[in-house]
């Protein structure tokens, strides 16, 4: 008999969730405040890797290697399914200086990920490098290979397509108001187009979800920040692979645009571009790649990150509601973690084994520590 779903959010944590769902015979409906996948899942440079990975915990790294693991095969059948290219491409990535090269090395061997170490000039002998960084060209880049990127915008078409071609449903424009509870469970959302009900409720609304858990969040932390990049146009990619600085980033498509990322800003839910943005990410951007000096911005954006204490998800069960379930706070990596997320919440809900230890995922509903707030 199939279960039906409610899920609250339709970016690339709802969408991954919900395709998940629907192929393993539920009835899935999704709830949008606005429209599908154009909030911070869109917003992102579709980097599927911690920028810095050794700088996070290992329930970071445990999520993004099994996601990263799974995303080839999985963007590959949409794509065949729905005709929409994702665009998924092992580009590679080097990480340039300053960096820690022990915490690298002992990174890269814990968890067997290819790592060598380049000097970009000579390893790309390209008018595109002249004055490449301006720091020491003693120094070398790390070059990752086997990371991989995605354009968002695409692979969450395909996935909406693909939701869709399952059965779902989709209703934008929809506001959830509050839950209404009774007896340790939810019995239905109160919404601007009037109220639902449903045997099973996710909340993925990102960094709208405490909101919409209201008194229900508890010590739940999940908020925006926002993230401002720019765009440009090349006639070719000025560079072969993701390029990161610190917390900046450029990406190349394989079309000839080229993303700059990006900023952090805690400013609730503003997400209102700004000249000053603009400027910081250009002087970043230049110190790696001076001819961006003479290139056009072609578009300037911004998006609000669900951010959590040391970049950890919740997903999972309420831990009083018995009917309800939360899959959010990816921070910085929602397209990233994506299919692993999408895996473990449906496995959750199912009673099936996990494919990696969850236990982390679950912390987000304890108390942090004053420190721990500060370290979102």
């Amino acid at each position: 008999m199939k279960q039906h779903t409610i899920i609250v959010g339709a970016g690339i944590i709802g969408l991954a969730t919900a395709e998940k769902m629907l192929r393993e015979g539920f009835n899935v409906l999704l709830l949008e405040q606005g429209k599908v996948g154009k909030e911070a899942s869109w917003a992102g440079g579709g980097i599927l890797s911690p920028l810095i990975p050794w700088n996070y915990s290992e329930a970071v790294t445990r999520l993004t290697q099994y996601s990263a693991r799974i995303y080839s095969d999985w963007t590959s059948t949409l794509h065949a399914l729905t005709g929409t290219d994702p665009e998924y491409t092992k580009c590679g990535m080097f990480i340039l200086p300053p960096y820690n090269i022990k915490a690298a090395m002992n990174w890269c061997s814990e968890y067997d990920i290819r790592m060598h170490l380049s000097n970009l000039s000579r390893l790309i002998p390209s008018k595109n490098f002249e004055a490449i960084n301006r720091c020491d060209r003693m120094q070398q880049a790390i070059h990752l290979p086997d990371i991989a990127q995605i354009r968002n915008p695409k692979l969450l078409q395909a996935l909406h397509q693909r939701v869709i071609q399952l059965g779902g449903e989709i209703i934008e424009s929809c506001k959830v108001q509050h839950l209404i509870v009774k007896q340790n469970s939810v019995k239905q959302l109160q919404t601007s187009s009037g109220r639902f009900a449903a045997d099973y409720y996710i909340i993925a609304a990102g960094a709208w979800s405490t909101q919409i858990l209201g008194q229900h969040a508890h010590n739940l932390i999940i908020k925006p920040v926002c993230g401002q990049m720019l765009l440009f146009k090349f006639q070719n990619p000025p560079i072969p692979a993701i390029l990161v600085q610190n917390s900046s980033y450029l990406v190349p498509r394989k079309d000839g645009h080229l993303l700059v990322g990006s900023t952090s800003e805690e400013k609730g839910f503003n997400k209102q571009i700004t000249a000053n943005a603009k400027k910081q990410l250009m002087e970043k951007a230049l110190t790696v790649l001076p001819q961006l000096y003479k290139m056009p911005i072609i578009r300037q954006w911004s998006g609000l990150r669900p951010a959590s204490p040391q970049n950890i998800p919740t997903i999972g069960q309420h831990p009083d509601l018995t009917n309800l379930f939360i899959n959010s706070g990816h921070f910085r990596y929602g397209v990233t973690m994506a299919p692993a997320s999408a895996e473990i919440l449906t496995n959750a809900i199912m009673g099936l084994s996990q494919p990696i230890d969850t236990n982390p995922y679950q912390a987000g509903w304890i108390n942090y520590s004053h420190k721990s707030r500060h370290e979102v």
